[in-house]
Formats: C-alpha cells, sequence, structure tokens
C-alpha cells in the first residue's frame, strides 16, 4: 500500500512523529522527499529505537493526526542528499544545533523510509 495524499501531507507537515516500537514510544522528526516519508535516528545507530528497530521491526507512527502500522524500510544511501536537504528546510530554526545532528554521517546511516501498512521488514537497498 502507498501513502494518501492527504496523509503525505499531514504527516510531513507535521513537526514531530510518535513512533512505538516494542511497546516504547519515542517522539522523533519527520521528512517528506516527494512522495515518501523519513526518518532518522538522530544518535545514529545507538539511537535505543533504532536498535529496537532492527530486532523487531514492528513499528507504529502518529503524526499529524494519521495513525498507521508502517515498516521502515532501509532507503538506502542515494536518497541521503535530498533527505540532508529536508531536514535542512523544514528545521531550518534549529540548523544551529539539532539539525546538524541530523544531517551528520552517523545519522544518515540510520536514514529510513516510513511504509505504510506493512509488517514485514523490507529494503530498498540493491
Amino acid at each position: 500500500m502507498s501513502w494518501t495524499s492527504d496523509e503525505l501531507a499531514r504527516v510531513g507537515d507535521a513537526q514531530e512523529l510518535d513512533l512505538s516500537v516494542a511497546g516504547r514510544t519515542v517522539t522523533i522528526w519527520v521528512v517528506r522527499v516527494g512522495d515518501e516519508l523519513y526518518v532518522r535516528s538522530w544518535r545514529g545507530g545507538r539511537g535505543s529505537w533504532f536498535r529496537r528497530d532492527q530486532q523487531t521491526h514492528t513499528v507504529h507512527i502518529h503524526a499529524g493526526g494519521v495513525d498507521r502500522a508502517v515498516a521502515l524500510v532501509d532507503a538506502g544511501d542515494d536518497i541521503n542528499d535530498l533527505v540532508d536537504d529536508a531536514y535542512r528546510a523544514k528545521y531550518a530554526r534549529y540548523l544551529d544545533s539539532y539539525t546538524a545532528h541530523m544531517v551528520a554521517p552517523d545519522a544518515r546511516t540510520t536514514t529510513l523510509k516510513l511504509v505504510p501498512n506493512t509488517i514485514e521488514r523490507t529494503s530498498d537497498a540493491h
């Protein structure tokens, strides 16, 4: 399944996304690139929610009034520059503090695409 136009707009415009994985909820940033939504771990691979996702692959999100089960799919390196640009644009007011961490090499390695209505984990990286 894919996102509806309304869901893309609502989640993509939301300043924060609540992500529930393995019984825990964390609030993170989300960005939209085209018709896809992406998240990253601010702490890179050391982020606790990211580590839990790597083990469970069962995730639920809530943002902008949208409540969906999703899979977090490894996005691959080819999208990272566009995701960087999306973080810089959306969160420009935090550029000197938090946003710099979101576009740092450690965070870039954790770029994940949100894929709605799937439980199975897949990968776009070829």
